[in-house]
């Protein structure tokens, strides 16, 4: 693992030459939170390596306290090494012999202990990062179910995985990716369901990612994993609840953890994974079912409900009898379209704000847009009162849709139809849809349709994302991902 051109130096049984090296390299001294603490053990001079903020300093206390002690009850020994590799109490030590290996270790949160006289040393994982506790994420909250979610420390997201998924096979690899922030990335997956094809594809994918810094860490990594470009539709799933990332395991997914990243990548995945919750597995089926449907309703009408109002403004001998009264009666000052454009725009600067407003002030912004703005631009005469009502529900459908990359891309797709319907009427209308269906059936995410089970067409498959079916009727994984496991009962 050599970075930045560094071969690989070995460790010198001289300490002073190691020290030198950590001056030189790592900035021992100018750096105040990098530290060294030298003690005698059995005539022996042993230094110690830390990192401040990323140890936690009770049981860097506890191992120095039984290495001093054993200047009392052991006599000198040739083996000083062997004695003090006996008394590190800890779960993890482990040998370690190259400088440069050092240097990442200790800038990864553990200690190294070198010995005068020896060409390699220990290193002892007491990492404690900074971190929360796990806690219900915000974007995916459900009214009954689990309350913990993945926080930025990847041994707790790891942990709360195990935690759901108790079995032998489930392989959790770590590699660390990026330069210089060498940030960890762990690859999960159940060793006899995910189809080992993939994950050698994911793996090549991480191990090639080549970049000085991950700071932006999960989205960093699914723009190398998917190459996206410019397609604004998401093409891995991310889920901050480990409930989902442990279903997803057991269907035959790969995830991807990344360090200092809440959310977890669940790849491959289709358009259909997008418009999923979790409340619906949370509910009876019946009840699962009849969520689903609502959701995909609003969806719906985030997507087509402006484009097709639009169009009836502008052909209105296509309007039915019974559904005539559609449609804006008084004339207006501004064309339609500008008015739709401008409110749905103005929803999008709402958004904006509710993220960057304090949560104090947000109430306080949400009353001055609803009441002030929408009532006096329709008493003004900027828009038509039916411009508000269909642009809100197409906003409100957006809003029911549980990814929030997909509503996005939905609203974009939109405002691309409103244009198209405007230059070109109905053709535009039908055009526009039948090339949208056309982009997405295009796509693919690993290799994977992005439209399965509509496109391929898979009818078993298809009735099980339309209808939410009890779980022990769901027998079958999803044979999308290829699982080498079909059954996900035992025979």
């Amino acid at each position: 693992m050599s970075h930045n051109g560094m071969e690989k130096i070995p460790i010198s049984p001289k300490l002073t030459t190691n020290e030198k090296f950590f001056k030189d390299k790592v900035g021992l001294n100018e750096s105040f939170d990098l530290g060294v603490r030298k003690i005698t053990v059995l005539g022996k001079e042993l230094n110690i390596y830390y990192v401040n903020g990323l140890c936690d300093t009770s049981y860097i206390i506890e191992l120095l306290e039984e290495l001093v002690h054993l200047n009392d009850v052991e006599r000198r020994s040739s083996k000083v090494k062997e004695i003090v590799h006996n008394r590190l109490v800890h779960q993890q030590v482990e040998s370690i012999e190259y400088l440069d290996e050092v240097v990442d270790q200790v800038l990864s949160g553990l200690i190294v202990v070198l010995l005068e006289g020896e060409d390699s040393g220990f290193v002892i994982d007491t990492r404690s990062y900074p971190g929360r506790n796990p806690e219900e994420p915000d974007t995916e909250k459900v009214v009954r179910g689990a309350r913990d979610g993945y926080v930025e420390n990847i041994i707790v997201n790891t942990a709360l995985t195990r935690r759901r998924i108790r079995d032998e096979r489930l392989r959790n690899e770590i590699f660390q990716i990026g330069e210089r922030s060498k940030t960890d990335i762990c690859l999960s997956y159940i060793k006899d369901v995910a189809d080992p094809d993939l994950v050698d594809v994911v793996r090549k994918e991480v191990k090639s990612i080549n970049i000085d810094g991950l700071t932006m860490a999960d989205k960093t990594v699914e723009e190398f994993l998917v190459k996206q470009g410019f397609n604004p539709y998401p093409l891995v799933r991310f889920t901050e609840r480990p409930d989902v990332a442990a279903t997803h395991l057991l269907e035959g997914h790969v995830i991807i953890m990344v360090d200092t990243s809440p959310s977890v990548i669940i790849t491959p995945t289709t358009f259909f994974h997008h418009v999923q919750h979790v409340e619906e597995y949370r509910q009876s089926p019946a009840v699962g079912t009849f969520v689903r449907w609502v959701r995909f309703l609003g969806i719906f009408a985030s997507l087509f409900l402006l484009p097709l109002w639009f169009l009836m403004i502008l052909e209105p001998d296509m309007l039915p009898e019974a559904i005539s009264f559609v449609g804006p009666n008084e004339q207006s000052n501004i064309p339609v379209v500008i008015q739709i454009f401008l409110a749905d725009i103005g929803i999008e600067f709402l958004r904006l704000a509710a993220i960057h407003t304090p949560t104090a002030l947000s109430t306080a912004m949400g009353l001055i847009a609803a009441v002030l703005i929408g009532q006096i631009a329709i008493d003004v005469g900027l828009f038509v009162p039916e411009v508000i009502l269909y642009v809100a529900v197409a906003a409100i459908g957006s809003f029911t849709t549980p990814s929030y990359e997909l509503s996005v891309a939905n609203k974009i797709v939109r405002l691309i139809l409103l244009a198209l319907v405007a230059i070109f009427h109905a053709p535009g209308l039908v055009v526009g849809v039948t090339a949208f269906i056309l982009f997405l059936a295009g796509t693919r995410s690993l290799n994977t349709p992005y439209l399965w089970p509509f496109l391929p067409f898979s009818p078993k498959a298809l009735f099980m994302i339309l209808i939410r079916r009890a779980t022990p009727g769901a027998k079958v994984r999803p044979s999308i991902v290829h699982p080498k496991n079909r059954f996900r009962q035992p025979q």
